[in-house]
C-alpha cells in the first residue's frame, strides 16, 4: 500500500510589507490565524491598486479588525485544511503584499481556464469592483450606453471589457492618444481624449445627443456636474474615486428632468454577505467570458514583492494602462 506524501509544516513567520511614515518596507510577521469561514491562502501573486496607495499615504485606513498590511487581492494555492493545494484567486480587505494571508472562503474564486498566477491576481479588486458599480448598483442593460471615465485604469480595462462582452456600448475617457487607443483595443466604441476634446460635446455627438446610460466615474469634481449634461433620461451615475475632487456643484432641476440618479460606493468595508453574492455573479456570468479569453487582464508591469514602493511609484506616475501586480 502506497505512503500518503507527508506534508510539510506551515512557517510561523512570514516576509510581509509594512507602512513606515508613507513608505513600504518589508517585515517579518505572524502567519496569519483564519477566522470561522475563512482560508489560509499562501500567496504566489499580489495586485496593486489605488486604494493601496491611498492607505500608504494615510487616507484610506483598513476597517476595524483588519490587519494593516496592504493588498486587496491575491492569487495562491490553499495552504490548509481539506481543500489544501487548491489554486485559487481572492478579495481580501487587507493583508495581500505578504506570503501568507487569510481570506472569506465565500470570497474565493477558482483561477480561469489558461490563466497564470500573475493574471488572475489582477482580477478580484477590479471585476468585483467593476460588477457592483456598473451591473448591480448601475444595472447596465444590454444595448445601453457605459460612460467609463479614466479607460486606460485597471477598473477602466476591466469596465470597458466586461460590458462590451456582455452586449453594452463604451464610450471611455482617457488622457492622451497612446491611452485612447489602448482603449479601443481592449473594445471601447469609442474613446475621447480629455486632453484635448470637450468630453460632453463628444459624448453628445456619438450618442447622436441621446447621451448615456450609466457613467462609472473614478474623477469626481467638475467632472461630476459636466456628465449630467450627457446622461440619457433615467440615467444612473456611480462614483468610486474622487481623484480630481470631492466637491461639485449640480444642476439639481436638470437631475429632476431627467430623473436621474446619482450614488456611489465603496467595496471594501461591505459585508462579506455582499462580496460573496458577487463572487457568486461573477463566477455564473463572467468567470466562463475568461476561461473563453473574452475578456483578459491587461497587465502593466511585474515586480517582486519586495519592491512594492517601486511600484507604487509607478502607479503614481499616470503612465500605467492596465493593472500592476507583485509577485511572490
Amino acid at each position: 500500500m502506497a505512503r500518503l506524501k507527508k506534508q510539510s509544516p506551515l512557517p510561523r513567520q512570514m516576509l510581509a510589507m509594512k507602512i513606515i511614515d508613507g513608505e513600504l518596507h518589508p517585515c517579518t510577521r505572524p502567519l496569519p490565524k483564519p477566522k470561522k469561514g475563512e482560508v489560509l491562502i499562501k500567496v504566489t501573486a499580489a495586485g496593486v491598486n489605488r486604494p493601496d496607495l491611498l492607505q500608504r499615504l494615510g487616507h484610506y485606513p483598513p476597517p476595524k479588525g483588519t490587519t494593516d498590511i496592504p493588498g486587496l487581492e491575491v492569487a495562491g494555492t490553499l495552504a490548509a485544511g481539506p481543500r489544501r493545494g487548491e489554486k485559487v484567486c481572492a478579495l481580501v480587505a487587507g493583508g495581500g503584499y505578504a506570503e501568507y494571508v487569510a481570506a472569506p472562503a465565500a470570497q474565493c474564486l477558482p483561477i480561469p481556464k489558461g490563466f497564470s498566477m500573475t493574471e488572475a491576481a489582477a482580477l478580484p479588486e477590479t471585476f468585483f469592483t467593476v460588477w457592483r458599480n456598473v451591473f448591480d448598483i448601475g444595472r447596465l442593460q444590454k444595448g445601453e450606453w457605459l460612460l467609463v471615465h479614466g479607460g486606460n485604469s485597471g477598473i477602466g480595462t476591466t469596465a470597458i471589457q466586461m460590458a462590451r462582452a456582455l452586449g453594452s456600448k463604451v464610450i471611455a475617457t482617457a488622457r492622451g492618444a497612446s491611452k485612447t487607443a489602448a482603449c479601443k483595443k481592449l473594445g471601447a466604441h469609442h474613446a475621447i481624449d480629455s486632453t484635448r476634446k470637450d468630453v460632453a460635446a463628444a459624448v453628445l455627438r456619438v450618442t447622436k445627443n441621446r447621451g448615456v446610460d450609466v457613467i462609472l466615474d473614478m474623477l469626481g469634481g467638475e467632472t461630476l456636474a459636466k456628465d449630467l449634461t450627457v446622461m440619457a433620461a433615467h440615467g444612473r451615475h456611480v462614483s468610486i474615486a474622487v481623484l480630481t475632487g470631492r466637491t461639485a456643484e449640480l444642476d439639481i432641476r436638470l437631475m429632476m428632468q431627467k430623473q436621474l440618479t446619482i450614488t456611489g460606493s465603496t467595496l471594501r468595508a461591505q459585508p462579506v454577505a455582499v462580496k460573496a453574492a458577487i463572487a457568486a455573479a461573477l463566477k455564473k456570468q463572467v468567470w466562463p467570458l475568461l476561461s473563453r479569453k473574452k475578456i483578459t487582464p491587461v497587465i502593466a508591469k511585474t515586480y517582486p514583492l519586495a519592491q512594492a514602493q517601486a511600484a507604487h511609484e509607478y502607479l503614481e506616475s499616470g503612465k500605467v494602462t492596465g493593472k500592476i501586480v507583485l509577485t511572490v
